[in-house]
């Protein structure tokens, strides 16, 4: 199969590269730049220039394809989350056009963190059409019904493996900075987690099997308690642990404040049930407990 894959250049995208070729699918990768267009290439894919903001590279990159993979996202935060929903939401509606009717699979990434704060969150749970990629879950099921085998495969906030720059790396940061690891009130609030390795199979999977309209969660760990992350980084740093009122959080981590103190715990059963998907990669504690990540933390520092 050929698949079109957006986002190829990131850190998921070039696991699900990986993934795809390995299962003897051609890969064109679309990128933005001559340096994306370098990591694509290296990764194994034939590179696709354009950008989500370039609907007619999207159209023609899903019509040379037999399948999409969708996984590029703003994630800058420092603008208008609205604008990036709504970019992200016609992107897909663009590649989806292509495929209506022919049932050719279009899979996106979409997350879980925040749908249901405070309880587990399962594939039978809507995302709100305000929510992050609520609107993009929304776009999706409207494309299953006209004849597209789309999916939305849910990722938790940390997506952990060699060569992070997500969340965790940030955490590591902040606790660098402050000379301290740090969790919000008494951090039994739960932030699930996957390895990139076992998302990128997901995808792959999800890509090849899942039926129309599917939501799937690529959950690792279920539920992991935010101390407990926090006193993995104290130990590879060698620093202390201290708790943070909700005031102190925000001084302490930025613009991650309000999601860390987030209760988010997934369950994934239905996922591996469907497409008989388990995670097989060490869990993020595990990842937390070698070198790597305190390694990468020292040579950014």
């Amino acid at each position: 199969m050929r698949v079109f894959v957006t986002g190829a250049s990131g850190f998921i995208g070039r696991a699900v590269i990986a993934e795809l070729c390995g299962a003897g699918h051609r890969v064109v990768g679309l990128a933005r730049s001559q340096a994306a267009a370098a990591k694509v290439e290296a990764a194994g894919a034939e590179v696709h220039g354009g950008s989500l903001d370039d609907l007619a590279s999207l159209r023609a990159g899903a019509a040379a394809a037999d399948g999409v993979i969708h996984l590029a996202f703003d994630h800058d935060f420092s603008s208008s989350r609205e604008a990036a929903a709504r970019a992200d939401t016609r992107a897909i509606e663009t590649m989806g056009e292509v495929y209506a009717g022919s049932n050719r699979p279009l899979v996106i990434a979409s997350g879980l963190l925040g749908i249901a704060p405070g309880r587990v969150v399962t594939e039978a749970d809507a995302a709100p059409s305000g929510w992050g990629r609520g609107a993009s879950e929304v776009a999706v099921r409207a494309l299953a019904r006209r004849g597209v085998r789309t999916a939305a495969v849910r990722l938790p906030p940390s997506v952990h493996g060699r060569g992070d720059y997500g969340f965790v790396p940030l955490l590591i940061g902040a606790a660098r900075q402050h000379g301290h690891a740090a969790y919000v009130g008494d951090g039994s609030n739960r932030w699930p987690a996957v390895h990139r390795l076992d998302a990128a199979r997901l995808f792959r999977l999800a890509l090849e099997h899942a039926a129309a309209g599917s939501i799937l969660h690529a959950v690792g760990d279920g539920g992991i308690p935010v101390r407990d992350i926090a006193a993995a980084i104290g130990r590879g740093l060698g620093v202390g642990v201290v708790s943070k009122t909700p005031a102190e959080a925000g001084p302490y981590y930025g613009f991650l404040a309000t999601l860390i103190a987030l209760d988010t715990p997934a369950a994934c059963d239905r996922t591996r049930e469907q497409l008989d998907w388990h995670p097989t990669e060490p869990g993020l504690l595990a990842d937390l407990a070698g070198d790597d990540y305190f390694a990468a933390a020292a040579a950014r520092a």
